[in-house]
């Protein structure tokens, strides 16, 4: 005979991995139900990924075969435990209320691959059960829609409480993003002054229904200029993520961005560096590696400003091919690519917990 003592007994034996304490003392569970050999409850947990759901489960029917029966079912109804997000409340948000973490992802020189970061950070973070948003905010040069395979799409729209909305495009990799570039014809330049920037970008935040999401990835121009200030002026970021080269110019910019964005009036907090095309390992010989354009270049500036490194990613051909091919690199299962990257979005992950906890 299952009763409710022999269930909540067996899981006072189940550990909440994020909080460290069990699922009874933590008062995670609610709306236990038994029926014959099916028990069935909501259990609140800190992570909502996949993996995680999966892995408490199969705890969680351990321990209940140990303490209840060895003929025990359960049905669980996993919710979202809400962390407190001190002064980055979603609800002093001017944006994006709906969004629990909003990462913008910044470079201070062009051409550093920081788009080819963002769009593999978010979907790595699909890949792990979140939902995700992307807003593509390098309004001269979008480049979402292609590394996403999403070129041809277009926005829908929607009537939320009488207004109209627009929708944003469902990528195949479960990450919803907006572009100017879904809106600008291939061979069009953006050519406009930083007011119409800043109500472009104000408009893909606010006159989008992005509904509930875990993570918002916000992919900046490169540069200090009109977007950073209006986004940090209107949306108290979670964190920044910087990327940078490992040559002496990259690494200057870079510096300047950290710095842009620990100015008084701007604050926002630096998740950390990315070193992306840290080295080169040729196919035929996957035992040396090149340094093309520099050793540790990020390293050595994280340690210098006592910032993270979050990542060193590789210089290879087939992360170019996969974001030209509309197919994140970190999807490609099994690759040392893929690894890196996944690297990445462990590393970004963990510091968002951190912060939020």
């Amino acid at each position: 005979m299952i009763t409710e003592n022999s269930v909540m007994k067996g899981l006072s034996y189940v550990i909440e991995p994020d909080l460290k304490k069990d699922l009874v003392s933590a008062n995670l569970v609610s709306g236990l139900k038994i029926e014959g050999n099916v028990v069935s409850f909501n259990l609140k947990i800190s992570n909502p990924a996949m993996h995680s759901k999966q892995r408490m489960e199969e705890a969680v029917l351990h321990y209940l075969k140990i303490h209840v029966s060895e003929d025990v079912e359960v049905e669980i109804e996993f919710i979202p435990l809400e962390k407190h997000q001190n002064k980055r409340e979603s609800s002093q948000r001017k944006m994006l209320h709906s969004v629990k973490n909003i990462i913008a992802v910044a470079s201070g020189k062009g051409g550093v691959g920081k788009s080819t970061i963002t769009a593999n950070i978010a979907a790595g973070l699909a890949k792990k059960g979140y939902k995700v948003g992307l807003i593509d905010a390098d309004i001269y040069g979008p480049s979402m829609p292609l590394m996403f395979d999403e070129a041809q799409s277009v926005p829908g729209g929607i009537q939320i409480d009488g207004k109209q909305k627009m929708t944003p495009v469902e990528s195949s990799w479960g990450v919803n993003i907006m572009s100017i570039g879904f809106f600008a014809q291939a061979n069009q330049a953006v050519v406009w002054r930083g007011p119409m920037v800043d109500s472009a970008l104000k408009q893909m935040a606010n006159d989008t229904h992005w509904g509930d999401l875990d993570y918002m990835l916000i992919d900046l121009p490169p540069g200090t200029g009109d977007v950073h200030l209006t986004l940090v002026q209107n949306i108290p970021l979670t964190g920044i993520v910087v990327v940078s080269t490992p040559q002496p110019v990259a690494l200057a910019d870079a510096r300047k961005a950290v710095g842009m964005f620990n100015m008084d009036g701007i604050a926002s907090p630096i998740l950390g560096l990315v070193e992306n095309m840290s080295y080169f390992v040729p196919e035929d010989m996957p035992e040396k590696k090149y340094y093309i354009f520099g050793k540790d270049g990020a390293k050595n500036l994280a340690e210098e400003i006592n910032v993270p490194l979050l990542a060193q990613i590789p210089l290879e051909t087939s992360v170019r091919e996969a974001g030209d091919a509309g197919r994140p690199a970190v999807l490609q299962n099994g690759t040392p690519q893929s690894e890196a990257f996944m690297d990445l979005v462990n590393s970004v992950e963990s510091k968002i917990n951190e912060l939020t906890e």
